[in-house]
This record gives C-alpha cells, sequence and structure tokens, in this order.
C-alpha cells in the first residue's frame, strides 16, 4: 500500500523557514496506528491525514499528528493542509470547511496571480480562560527566574489548551529552555499542551516575539504554533481594557531556532467579549513523494 505525501514550510514566504508540514492529500483506508507512525516517521511537529468529509458539505476531514499524539486541532497543519489542497487542484473557491476533532474549522485562500500563496483559519470553538497558574511554576519549566515572568500566566484555549505567560524582555525570550521534569510532573498532557511565551517587541518585522515548548507532545519546540498564537490574540483582545476592539497582530515565533516564522493574528470583541479569532500566513512548497507501508 503506498500513499503520496507533500512537504510545505508554513508561516513562511521563503524554503527552509517557518514551520515543516507532511500532508498526506489521500489517507482513506489508514488506521489510526498507521497514521500515528508515519507522524513519528516523518518527526515534523505535525502530519496531517486528509480523509473524505463526513458531511459532503464540507471539504475535507482532517486528522492532525504529533509524533506521540493525536491533535484535535493545530494552526500550521490546516494552513500547509488547505495550501497543499488548493495547489493539487482538490478544492474549488477560496472558502473551505475542515472537519477535526475540536469541529469545524472554516478556512481562507489567499492568491497572488492567479497562485495561492497563503491561508487563513478561523479558530473552532470560541476562546476560553482556564486555570491561573504562578509564575515560579512557569519559570521552572522554562529555565527562567520568576521575576523573569510578568503578568498572570493562565492555561487558555480556542481547541488546544496552551499555558501563556508574557515575559520580560526579548533577553529573556531568548534564553528560556525547558525542563522535561517539571512538565512530566507538573504539566502534564491532560493540563496543557505546551508553555506558551512571548514578549512585545517590534523586530524584524513583528509586533510581538514568541516560543513554545511541548516536549510531551514529542515536539520540544515548535517553530511555529498557530492554535497557541490564535488563542494568544484572543487573550490579547481579552485583556484589552476596551469593550468594543478589532486587534490586530503580526507574530514572530522560530526566530531562536532558526526556522522564522511569521503569523497574522487578529480577534473580534464586542461588549467585553472576544467573539472571534483568525490566525493565517504564507507558505513555500518543499517536497514530494510517497510511503510504502509494505
Amino acid at each position: 500500500m503506498k500513499r503520496a505525501f507533500v512537504t510545505v514550510d508554513v508561516f513562511t514566504d521563503r524554503k527552509f523557514g517557518g514551520n515543516p508540514l507532511a500532508v498526506l492529500p489521500d489517507a482513506a483506508g489508514l488506521t489510526t496506528e498507521q497514521m500515528q507512525a508515519i507522524a513519528a516517521e516523518f518527526n515534523y511537529a505535525e502530519t496531517t491525514f486528509v480523509l473524505p468529509p463526513k458531511d459532503p458539505k464540507h471539504t475535507a476531514e482532517v486528522r492532525i499528528f504529533t509524533p506521540k499524539a493525536e491533535m484535535p486541532f493545530a494552526g500550521h497543519p490546516n494552513v500547509g493542509t488547505a495550501f497543499v489542497l488548493a495547489r493539487l487542484g482538490k478544492v474549488t473557491g477560496d472558502k473551505l470547511v475542515f472537519e477535526e476533532k475540536a469541529g469545524l474549522v472554516p478556512m481562507e485562500l489567499t492568491r497572488e496571480g492567479g497562485a495561492v500563496v497563503a491561508a487563513r483559519l478561523a479558530a473552532p470553538q470560541p476562546m476560553t480562560l482556564g486555570e491561573e497558574v504562578s509564575p515560579a511554576l512557569v519559570a521552572e519549566a522554562t529555565g527562567l527566574k520568576a521575576g523573569d515572568v510578568v503578568g498572570q500566566p493562565v492555561i487558555a484555549s480556542t481547541g488546544n489548551n496552551f499555558l501563556f505567560a508574557e515575559v520580560a524582555s526579548r533577553a529573556v525570550l531568548k534564553s528560556t529552555l525547558y525542563n522535561l521534569d517539571v512538565f512530566k510532573r507538573q504539566l502534564p498532557m491532560t493540563r496543557t499542551v505546551g508553555v506558551h511565551l512571548y514578549v512585545a517587541v517590534k523586530e524584524d518585522g513583528v509586533e510581538i516575539q514568541s516560543r513554545m515548548f511541548a516536549p510531551l507532545f514529542g515536539v520540544p519546540e515548535d517553530p511555529a504554533t498557530g492554535s497557541a498564537n490564535i488563542t494568544l490574540i484572543g487573550l490579547l483582545a481579552h485583556l484589552d481594557p476596551r469593550p468594543d476592539v478589532v486587534l490586530t497582530k503580526t507574530i514572530g515565533q522560530g526566530f531562536d531556532m532558526g526556522r522564522p516564522s511569521i503569523l497574522e493574528a487578529s480577534a473580534e470583541k464586542k461588549a467585553g467579549n472576544v467573539t472571534a479569532t483568525y490566525i493565517g500566513g504564507k507558505c513555500a512548497p518543499m517536497m514530494s513523494g510517497t510511503i510504502d507501508l509494505g
């Protein structure tokens, strides 16, 4: 049994940047165990498997796997999968809907000169706030001092739980290094996918720099985490004192890994409530080939 695959770099306009993604455009007939094994073989942050939709009104069912676990939702896999399906001519029009474990994910394509160059998604779930976490625990998990973490760290979600914490400076962000033992003891997979650190700083064309660590999911550090940053923009809108606002930010991630990624994030807030969040970016095609499953 053979299956074709395509890889793309996501949240970048150039090859060897952004976050690599493997896409199997026709995964019909593969078992969950086979999908997990293929994702482990690629060893990218995520690999996606495209299946016929359960509802014919939708574009496809998309399943997303890290090297160690299936994800209910993720950002760069959606952006990259939409890009790949459009480039392969498997979709028509510029509006898509993916069926995922977390719900329906609306997608919108961007074209330049007739060619698809980018995609944007809306979160499948409203932003929700979970438990607050001590700055000391965040610092211990990321090799920082408690004073390096500013504000109140909190777990939030638009489909995946992430622990968000603002750090004091760009230099602090650069110095972070995750502690696997702390993740195992204090931040298990059932509590959060990972720790997402951020700092407001204008450099390299972005307004926020971020880093995300999810070692228990087989992702020691992620070059670009759409599902975290789409929640981050919602969290920032929530913290904004204005009751009505459309907040738009350009977020950088992966710069400290040598995989610079640019994510365009926006959130809508009405009457004090965050009503919608979006994340998008460009993609660069990389490789294609065939997997022989024997």
